[in-house]
Formats: C-alpha cells, sequence, structure tokens
C-alpha cells in the first residue's frame, strides 16, 4: 500500500488544531499562565496513561488513546509557543496569533520530520505504536532533566527539538492508529 506522508501528517494535524483552536476560542490561551516544567509534566501524564492503558488494555475513564496522543500533540506545540514567547508576552493572545504559530511550528517540525524520514526513510512505519509511546516517555525524561539543570546541555539538542520529536511521534502514532483501524474494518 503506498503512502502518502504528507497528506496523512496533514490530516492529523488538520484534526489536532482545530480541536485547540476551538479550545482557545472557548477558554482564551488560559495555558500560558503554565510554566515550562508544568507542561512537561502534562506531556508525561498523558504518555504515562497511554501506556498504561497499553498494558492494561482497560480504560475507567473514557479517554482513548487517541485523545491522550492528540493532548500530547497540542502540549508539544504550546511548550513551544511559550519558549518563543517567554514570560514578557501578555497572558491573552488573539486567536489569530495563536492560529499562525500553531501552524508556524507545526510546519517547522513537520520539515524536521522530512529531513530525519530522509536519513532514516519511514522506519517509524513498521515501529510498534508501543515504541511510539516509550520514546515519547524517554523524549519527557530528556526534557525534565533538562529542566533540572536549567536549560544547560553539553552535548544534546535543546528541548524545543525534543517537543518536536515528541510531536512527530505522537503524529506517527495516530496514523498507524488510522491505518491499523481502516485496515481492520
Amino acid at each position: 500500500m503506498a503512502h502518502n506522508t504528507s497528506l496523512e501528517y496533514d490530516s492529523v494535524i488538520q484534526y489536532c488544531s482545530d480541536l485547540f483552536l476551538k479550545k482557545t476560542k472557548d477558554y482564551g490561551t488560559a495555558w500560558r499562565i503554565l510554566r515550562a516544567s508544568s507542561i512537561t509534566d502534562q506531556i508525561f501524564i498523558k504518555a504515562q496513561r497511554i501506556r498504561t492503558l497499553e498494558e492494561k488494555k482497560v480504560s475507567k475513564v473514557g479517554e482513548s488513546i487517541h485523545s491522550e496522543y492528540v493532548g500530547i500533540i497540542n502540549y508539544c506545540v504550546i511548550a513551544m509557543m511559550q519558549l518563543e514567547l517567554g514570560d514578557g508576552a501578555p497572558m491573552e493572545l488573539e486567536v489569530t496569533e495563536v492560529q499562525e504559530k500553531y501552524h508556524r511550528l507545526v510546519n517547522e517540525t513537520k520539515d524536521l520530520m522530512f529531513a530525519k524520514n530522509h536519513d532514516y526513510g519511514e522506519a517509524w512505519r513498521d515501529m510498534r505504536i508501543s515504541s511510539l509511546t516509550d520514546l515519547i516517555l524517554m523524549k519527557i525524561l530528556r526534557v525534565k532533566q533538562i529542566e533540572d539543570n536549567e536549560g544547560q546541555t553539553l552535548a544534546s539538542e535543546g528541548v524545543k527539538a525534543n517537543y518536536q520529536d515528541m510531536l512527530n511521534y505522537a503524529v506517527f502514532a495516530l496514523i498507524r492508529m488510522g491505518t491499523e483501524s481502516s485496515s481492520d474494518e
């Protein structure tokens, strides 16, 4: 079966951004209050929940693995926006500004994904979804360590690159989940 990674990626992001922008219209940019460590912890909670659901196969809360990956994508975008905006930016942002930032950051992340796909092939298509979850958890632990070191690194990429990787892994998982569910029908 031929894949069109760009279209599949865009489809996942369209769903995530639509939800994000609807919530922005409902709640404003309340997420601006979150410190970097709090955003990282939110991503950790979502990824840990996915891992628990993957292992236990039962949800008592009713939210799906799919919705948790969507949350990871949107929290990664929030994290990257917060990095750019810094503490001096206003708490409340216009929806149009949020939309522009969201799409610009996702497009940068998509470009990174294509560069890595060039070097690695589309190895993620042959990976287990649970491995993508584990990679997200590993990246979260890296970000936590960088945050605990007050942003100082000796030989590694910074936090933005880790958020971009987590976002891409979550997109891959959603693409894979969509492919698997459509092939089951």
